[in-house]
């Protein structure tokens, strides 16, 4: 199938990488010419937006929050400005889910289809195809769009109508986000008090304690490497759209503010590129030590 695929960073270039792998034709686009370069090695096609909307019946769109995701859908010279009838619209990007609801709704006034379907799972689930994704939309869509989802990710779920995807990402960032800060916490305590991180990792990895996240973000801290999977400031904006969405439906939120907290003193600190395992960093700033193996 030839299918658009617009925004090229660290999850959508290997996205597409896969997109092809499983014998799909790309095109492909993103402000990065440089990520254009990468993926045109890999077999895509670079292309503007009137010719993969003319080219296409699947887009996709893996952009970094709603006001992008709103420009580059119903923004001038947009895709539902090109869009022919029937046009299916996948949005991969995790964006605000009354966000997503409007887009949506804009979408069927052009007659096309959308399917929200935020992913998780960073960039190492991007490269190898194993991705968590999280889907909004109409049951008859999402029958018709799993086998192109399937050949990015390993669990593809319907949450529900639109916006329910988007909802169901931003309980994963809450749980994500406080999960890193909790095992940057514990083991800051292990080492004030003269255990090894690394030992404690080794003997709670097994148990209740034991979690995807922690096995992979433990290691990237006791490394010292933030070299960015899924980066700070993309995590503040997953935070701050849940934060919004906490108040508009009156759920509270006390642990997602504290570890916002602990985010926003890492942005203004120059880590907001880091990736959001430098929640350790914030544990070793305020306490005067470090996880870094010596």
């Amino acid at each position: 199938m030839k299918i658009g695929f617009i925004g090229l960073g660290i999850m959508g270039k290997p996205m597409v990488k896969n997109l092809i792998a499983a014998g799909h034709t790309l095109y492909v686009r993103d402000i990065d010419k440089s990520a254009e370069k990468v993926t045109a090695g890999y077999g895509a096609t670079v292309a503007d937006v009137g010719t993969m909307t003319a080219q296409c019946p699947v887009i996709i769109t893996m952009l970094p929050n709603s006001p992008h995701v709103r420009e580059v859908v119903c923004g001038d010279g947009g895709i539902l400005q090109h869009a022919k009838d029937g046009l299916i619209l996948i949005d991969m990007s995790s964006i605000a889910p009354l966000a997503s609801r409007e887009i949506a709704a804009k979408c069927a006034e052009k007659g096309v289809r959308m399917l929200e379907a935020p992913v998780s799972g960073g960039e190492p689930k991007a490269i190898d195809g194993t991705l968590s994704i999280m889907c909004g939309g109409d049951d008859a869509l999402f029958a018709e769009c799993t086998p192109i989802l399937k050949a990015m990710g390993k669990d593809v779920v319907l949450c529900g109508g639109s916006g329910a995807g988007n909802t169901t990402k931003l309980a994963n960032q809450i749980i994500v986000a406080a999960n890193i800060a909790a095992v940057s916490e514990g083991f800051m305590l292990a080492k004030k008090a003269g255990v090894d991180p690394e030992k404690v990792f080794e003997a709670i990895r097994g148990g209740l304690a034991g979690s995807t996240v922690m096995n992979a973000k433990a290691p990237m801290m006791m490394a010292g490497n933030a070299n960015p999977g899924f980066k700070i400031d993309l995590h503040i904006k997953d935070l701050n759209n849940a934060i919004e969405t906490g108040h508009g439906v009156g759920s509270p939120l006390p642990l997602t503010t504290s570890v916002m907290e602990m985010m926003q003193y890492l942005h203004a600190h120059g880590m907001g590129q880091c990736d959001h395992s430098a929640l350790a960093k914030y544990y070793e700033a305020i306490s005067g030590d470090t996880l870094k193996k010596e």
